[in-house]
């Protein structure tokens, strides 16, 4: 396996490669210290895996892990965080990553997981796949009334000229509309605000 690890902090990445470099099938081939450092390791270090941060200067892992996948979709990239929160996982799995690990996961259980990944799995922490899993608690709620009208119209199959004709605005209200509801509820599609939608009911 042929590994790239990107952290802005150099200790990170430091203690990362003399503890994944001890594994025999692992070869730690560069780092990175941020995403645009990141994607010219890429090019010039061709990983087949990468250990990524999430947040770091310049360009973040989630943004890296979008353009990385689009340039090398074969690599595979474990973003590895000290960040539990909802957001940054789907935003990093919707971004393209393979697999999501603490900071916490011990070296041993680290290489496991990597090794999982470069076959071809895909890997999320315990307490990740939990947080992923939990019922959605009061974003729905925290939708204004005209929102919630529009997400009920969408999960109906209405377009947005007739939810506009139905609601008496337009149809470039429904579209800013719908974009800030997207990104209230972290979703990408309006598919996946219909499935939400149903799941709430």
């Amino acid at each position: 396996m042929k590994l790239l690890i990107v952290d802005d902090d150099p200790l990170v990445c430091q203690s990362l490669t003399l503890l994944l470099d001890r594994e025999p099938d692992i070869d730690i081939v560069a780092t990175a210290q941020n995403g645009a450092e990141a994607i010219d390791a890429c090019r010039t270090s061709l990983p087949d895996t990468i250990l990524m941060d999430i947040r770091m200067p310049n360009m973040g892992g989630v943004e890296a892990t979008r353009e990385i996948k689009h340039q090398w979709p074969q690599v595979r990239i474990m973003m590895l965080t000290t960040f539990q929160d909802e957001q940054n996982i789907r935003l990093a799995l919707l971004a393209g990553a393979d697999g999501y690990l603490l900071k916490s996961t011990d070296t041993t259980s680290m290489a496991k997981h990597l090794r999982a990944l470069s076959s071809g799995s895909s890997v999320l922490d315990h307490s990740v796949l939990q947080q992923l899993t939990q019922p959605q608690v009061g974003e729905f709620d925290e939708l204004t009334p005209r929102e919630k009208d529009i997400v009920q119209l969408v999960a109906e199959g209405f377009s947005n000229k007739e939810i506009a004709q139905h609601l008496y605005i337009s149809e470039g209200t429904v579209r800013n509309t719908l974009s800030v509801i997207l990104e209230k509820l972290m979703l990408r599609d309006r598919t996946q605000l219909a499935i939400f939608y149903w799941r709430q009911r």
